[in-house]
């Protein structure tokens, strides 16, 4: 497996309805690395159906796919990996569950606490966040960016989210993020090709 280092973008159900695939895919022409399959909604058909497709997408470039929050959808799809909030199945028992080759992500906020479990349970990677006010998660508290860097002593990728754009991702990287995961400024740009590429760049 390739590391995880560069773009990292997430679906957003609201802002890519009706043209899931054609956005994912102009990201991956522009140098996304890892794509994640974010949607909440209760549909288990459009759901099942959106993240094979996307599983499929994504293997023609040789880019994993996670699945956001649902163990069961990642198996059932042959997805890559998950990514788990605090709130979501245990990391150890899905690590089990999904076997040595799955990635796992783990949401730490902007806890090195958080960061130090996940990385004792087989976490892939650990995310903080929101490092700038995010329209995703409004009410999520901020992240400084010397947590970044402390991050680090656990050995595994660490990924920054949260209101992260191609005008203030530089900082960001500089201060140890490996991943930039986007979501608004991805997925609203007028040419997302190239607001992947400008994102992914900056690796």
């Amino acid at each position: 497996m390739k590391p995880l280092r560069g773009l990292y973008a997430i679906t957003d159900t609201a802002l890519l309805a009706g043209r899931l695939l054609t956005a994912v895919q102009s990201a991956l022409q522009g140098g996304a690395t890892i794509v994640q399959y974010r949607d909440k909604s209760d549909d288990q058909t459009r759901r099942h159906a959106e993240a094979q497709a996307l599983r499929d997408l994504c293997h023609q470039y040789a880019v994993p796919l996670l699945i956001n929050d649902d163990v069961e959808l990642a198996v059932a799809i042959g997805a890559d990996g998950v990514h788990l909030g605090r709130t979501d199945a245990t990391l150890d028992r899905v690590r089990q569950r999904l076997g040595a080759a799955a990635i796992i992500g783990a949401t730490c906020h902007g806890s090195l606490e958080f960061a130090a479990e996940a990385a004792r349970n087989g976490a892939s990677y650990v995310a903080f966040g929101a490092i700038h006010p995010s329209a995703t998660k409004p009410g999520a508290p901020r992240v400084t960016l010397d947590v970044l860097h402390d991050a680090h002593r656990f050995g595994l990728p660490v990924v920054a989210i949260g209101g992260i754009s191609a005008d203030n991702a530089a900082p960001v990287i500089a201060a140890g993020a490996d991943c930039v995961a986007v979501i608004s400024d991805l997925w609203q740009a007028p040419d997302i090709a190239a607001r992947a590429r400008a994102l992914a760049n900056l690796f």
